[in-house]
Parts: structure tokens; sequence; C-alpha cells
């Protein structure tokens, strides 16, 4: 029996190891002609994709198909064999896994590829936002070092050293940001989690049961939740209202986790003292204002930007593509879609 997969480009380190995949006569490859959501959807209705027992996806290819929320799920499971869905991203909003689940449809990511990587982006983004380091180099850039041979005019920052950090949401990134901070002299890590990690994982943080107890002892907050409904705008008004005055917070999960506005107003309350983040509530298109204050350290969603990396998430996607084909299993399925 043929196996048939529906492959989102783009690929781009990892093409070699598909077409090993697809050699055998019993893999069929897939990969769309349509450029926007609404010729995907008519082309699930006329029948274009019926044959398609598996779907591979990226994180890009959302910007022809939309998300694959209920709609698209629900179209899937009428119009297509589709049972299994790779989704090349450890973050997976773009999917609806529990509407993915109720209809036997198993959902993988990609969880531990991009830990390290997005763990580096994380840790720059808490040393520039607080030594200032993104508007130093923006005087540099604007001439005012030739008059101020001090620092270009730019304000004195702050050391990490004995600082609380509070990391919020201690899956695989989390932990290797714990781990990427152990060597520069912290007061302590402390961490909120959905449960307690093992002693193992724990190591030497400390659990807070909730939220507002991490918020209310960190100097440095760092964001690595997965966005859900649960978790939008988790960061608000509100909860920066109970933070120390003088907190950074950075940000490498997901834009919509914090409410862009709320943080503004912090800033200028000086409730907060810098915000470094590297993704952004309505990315592509930012709030320019807000990413052009001072206090903010930006990047274009660059966390897991490395060749390296990537290669690793494709061939881990076709990794979950083949363990399903063989043994009718995904390999890292998603929570909402594990047995």
């Amino acid at each position: 029996m043929v196996f048939t997969v529906l492959r989102f480009q783009p690929i781009r380190f990892a093409e070699e190891e598909w077409n090993e995949f697809c050699k055998s006569d019993d893999i069929q490859l897939v990969e769309p002609t349509f450029t926007k959501r609404e010729e995907f959807i008519q082309e699930l209705k006329d029948g274009k994709f019926k044959d398609v027992d598996f779907i591979a996806r990226t994180f890009q290819s959302a910007s022809i198909s939309g998300n694959f929320d209920k709609e698209i799920v629900t179209l899937l499971n009428e119009y297509t064999n589709v049972k299994g869905i790779a989704h090349c991203g450890a973050g997976y909003d773009q999917i609806d896994a529990k509407s993915c689940s109720e209809f036997n449809i198993e959902v993988s990511n990609v969880p531990d590829k991009v830990s390290a990587s997005t763990a580096d982006t994380n840790l720059f983004l808490i040393l520039a936002t607080m030594r200032n380091f993104q508007l130093g180099h923006n005087n540099l850039m604007n001439g005012k070092w030739e008059n101020d041979v001090n620092c270009a005019s730019t304000p004195l920052g702050h050391s990490i050293q004995n600082k609380i950090v509070g990391i919020l949401g201690m899956g695989g990134i989390g932990c290797t940001v714990r781990d990427r901070l152990s060597g520069f002299g912290l007061k302590k890590v402390v961490y909120y989690n959905r449960s307690r990690l093992s002693p193992e994982l724990e190591k030497d943080s400390e659990y807070c049961s909730t939220i507002e107890e991490l918020i209310k002892e960190s100097d440095v907050i760092s964001i690595n939740l997965p966005l859900n409904k649960e978790t939008f705008h988790i960061i608000n008004e509100e909860l920066i209202d109970k933070m120390k005055t003088g907190v950074t917070i950075v940000n490498t999960a997901r834009g919509p986790v914090v409410d862009e506005k709320a943080i503004k107003k912090g800033i200028l309350s000086g409730k907060i003292y810098g915000y470094g983040s590297d993704v952004f509530e309505n990315e592509p298109f930012i709030d320019k204002e807000f990413v052009s204050m001072e206090q903010v350290t930006s990047l274009p969603h660059m966390g897991a930007a490395t060749s390296e990396t990537i290669k690793s998430m494709e061939v881990h996607v076709l990794d979950n593509v083949k363990s399903y084909y063989e043994n009718g299993r995904v390999l890292t399925p998603v929570w909402e879609c594990r047995k």
C-alpha cells in the first residue's frame, strides 16, 4: 500500500534524507501548489488530497495554508486519510492539537532540537537588555561616541551577578537556559512549571507553586512557555504590577504570551527596566514604536536560526514521518496526543 505524504516547504538542509526515504515505491510525496488558505480548503473539498496519509509541515507554511485550526483539521478528517502531522518546530500553536486528537490524528513536534540555540538567544537577550547593549550600538552608529567617549552616552546597565532569575516554563528550553546561567554567579534560579520537575531535572533550581510567587521574587524573568489559550497574555498589567520594580523580562517563547501594551506601560512607569524579545504579538507586522523604545532589545524571531539547528529539526520531522510509516506512531507526540 502506498504511503502518501503532503510535504510543505521550505526544506533547506534535509533534501538528501528525504530523497533517500522516497526511493521506495511505497512512498509518494505530494507538494502543495496552492498559495493561500482558501485554495487549500477548496482543494481539500475537491478531493485533491484524498489519498494523503501524513503531513509534514513547517512554521513558514502557515503563510499559504493558514493555521491548522479546527476548520482545517475537520476538513482533513473528512476529505483525506491523514492520521499524522509532523510539525517542524518546538512550539506548535499553529496546530489545533486537541481537535487532531479528537479525530485520532497524531501531531508531533521537535521538542529538543531547538533547546540549545534558543537558550543561547535567550541568554544573549538577558545580558543585552540588562546592559543596554542595543542602545549602545544604536548610539555608536548615530555618531554619539565621537562626542561622548563615555560609552557613547549610553546609560549604565546592571550586572547579572547576585540576581534571582525566574524561569517561566521549565521544559527543554527552560532547563537549558538554567544550565547556561550556571556560571554567571546568580543568587539563585527559581522556576514555575505546569508540574514540578524530578530532582534530577530540577537540579539546584527552586520550584514556585504559582506564577505570582515566581514574579514577586525574580529580578529577571525568562519566558519559555508554549502559546495556548491558557498562556495567551499571561504576562499582563495585573501580573506586572506584582513584579519587582526594575525587573528585566525576556521572551523567546511566543509573542502573544505577553500583552505588549502592558509591557510598554510598565517601561514608561519605570516598573520594567528592560524587555528583550525574539518574538512579538503580530510578527512580522510589529509595533515599531514599541521596539524603538530604548529599553527594548529586539530580534526578528532568530531563536533557533542556525543551519545546524534547522537541519536537525528537518531531519527529526522526517524521523517522525518514518516512525509513523513503519510503526503507526510518531516519535515525539505533543502532549495532547499522548496515549
